[in-house]
């Protein structure tokens, strides 16, 4: 909120004795988004199996929620500063619970897709007024960085648990079930919500272009769609919508950085430290979704496990996670913020270079059951300190009469984050995959799940001979991509030691 906004209604008191209520409602909603995010993943073995998409159509089902969030979170945060916070939430809740219904009940890919992108939109009402509510019923300082604290583990711990809420669902009642279990929760939440929740609007609120918000989806939408469908290959259409995507981010960023009241304003990238901070969990976030992404399809399509049990051996990390994220503070304090980053995407990226000897090295058998989890430990406890500490910094960089800009810029890099990982990692293994099956039909090559569905209608010699080169085209693809990542992660390790400076005089 600029320093020139007030609070149209302020909470009385008995708003005020209630603050921590608003928050429990705030912190269930946001869990359920960061679940939504990746609850799919454990599913997709199943879902492949009834909707046959192809490579990028999986892709797609998978990252259309959180690029959808992505795109509409700083439009919805400008349209709720307009019409009302407490308004855009409470919309958004019944958004979200219509659209995992429709997801839950869809019968084709493309409706899937559809109801994946509805449940983002509602994801994005939600996501991005809750921070003003947070900040306009703490009025204290010190509650204020609790609640703010608090909210923010919310999402990360449902992103990281949903893989293992998303095996025990779809063990028992099929893959529409991590949708379909939403619907009563965010009827809770609603009702729940639209009493406790004050409304709050803003004197003073930035104009909200359409058009910006038109160019800055296109940009993202056409640039994505070009990158994914290079995994079904190289065609004119595909280059050509990744060039248009281009074209519409540079004009978007021009017209942004010309606009007296610009829809997102970069002016706060003029910091190293915020421009550093944003790339460091966008980076890592990504690789960490794309991760669980691999790992969920690895688990159950080439060791065989039961959504549960994938869900279950994914548990090291998300818990390592989760201490992670909650432990960053105690090392940061220690060494400084930024040796702990820095320290911390060195680790991810050297686990994600070990990880694929460990799933396909000649000692497997011996060494999986050790080695799997410490290696998964390591990951997330390392990825959990860079997303608090990175998020912590980009608020830090910027202003108090800038927080709420620098906390929509923050929830955008998560969200853009997730869904540019899992496009381009993505896209990745499904080009080495391909390559590495040049004789197989058609089905086979379109992606390992397609292929397990085409070798159960074979004999069983035929079968045995298309999974194990499938398998071995899956490792390889997932090897190069989590090659890749580690890159990634490297280098922006480096970038986060030469940037990350803090200035003279302030802690570390």
């Amino acid at each position: 909120m600029h320093s020139n906004e007030r609070p149209r209604h302020r909470p009385h008191g008995a708003a005020r004795s209630r603050r921590w209520a608003v928050l429990a409602v705030m912190c269930a909603s946001l869990f359920l988004v960061g679940i939504d995010l990746t609850v799919l993943h454990v599913a997709l073995p199943s879902m492949v199996r009834q909707l046959r998409p192809g490579a990028a159509a999986v892709l797609w089902i998978v990252d259309a929620y959180s690029l959808t969030v992505a795109a509409l979170l700083v439009t919805c945060g400008t349209l709720g500063d307009r019409i009302g916070r407490r308004r855009m939430v409470l919309a958004g809740y019944a958004v979200f619970g219509t659209a995992s219904a429709g997801a839950a009940m869809s019968v084709t890919t493309a409706q899937l897709i559809g109801a994946r992108m509805l449940l983002g939109a509602g994801a994005a009402m939600i996501m991005a007024s809750t921070v003003a509510i947070i900040r306009m019923v703490f009025p204290d300082a010190r509650e204020r960085a609790i609640a703010l604290g608090t909210w923010t583990a919310a999402h990360s711990v449902g992103a990281t648990l949903g893989p293992v809420l998303g095996g025990m669902l779809v063990e028992r009642w099929g893959w529409g079930s991590v949708f379909l279990v939403n619907v009563p929760v965010v009827a809770v939440v609603l009702a729940v919500g639209g009493w406790l929740i004050p409304e709050s609007t803003v004197s003073a609120f930035r104009r909200w272009s359409p058009s910006d918000a038109a160019l800055s989806v296109a940009a993202l939408g056409l640039t994505v769609y070009g990158v994914k469908h290079v995994g079904d290959g190289l065609s004119a259409g595909s280059a050509i919508a990744a060039s248009a995507g281009v074209a519409f981010l540079v004009m978007f960023v021009l017209r942004q950085r010309r606009a007296s009241s610009p829809l997102l304003d970069l002016s706060l990238f003029a910091d190293r430290r915020f421009a550093a901070a944003t790339v460091c969990v966008l980076a890592c976030f990504g690789c960490y979704t794309a991760l669980l992404f691999f790992l969920t399809q690895w688990f159950q399509l080439v060791d065989g496990l039961s959504p549960l049990r994938a869900g279950l051996t994914l548990t090291p990390l998300a818990a390592a996670t989760a201490v992670g994220a909650g432990a960053a503070p105690w090392p940061a304090a220690r060494w400084g913020r930024r040796p702990t980053v820095v320290a911390a995407l060195t680790a991810f990226a050297a686990a994600l270079a070990v990880l694929p000897m460990v799933l396909t090295g000649p000692a497997v058998p011996a060494v999986l059951p050790a080695v799997l989890p410490a290696v998964l430990i390591i990951a997330g406890a390392a990825a959990g300190m860079v997303m608090t500490l990175g998020a912590d910094l980009v608020m830090s960089a910027a202003s108090e009469e800038r927080a709420g800009e620098a906390a929509a810029l923050q929830e955008t890099s998560f969200e853009l984050g997730a869904g540019l990982g899992v496009a381009v990692l993505g896209t990745v293994l499904s080009v080495v995959y391909r390559a590495a099956l040049p004789g197989l039909p058609s089905p086979a090559r379109e992606s390992l799940g397609s292929a397990v569905e085409l070798a159960a209608s074979l004999d069983p010699a035929s079968a045995g001979g298309l999974l194990r080169a499938a398998r071995e085209a899956f490792g390889s693809g997932m090897g190069v991509a989590l090659a890749l990542a580690a890159g990634l992660l490297s280098l922006t390790a480096v970038m986060a030691a030469v940037v990350l400076r803090e200035p003279s005089g302030t802690s570390r």
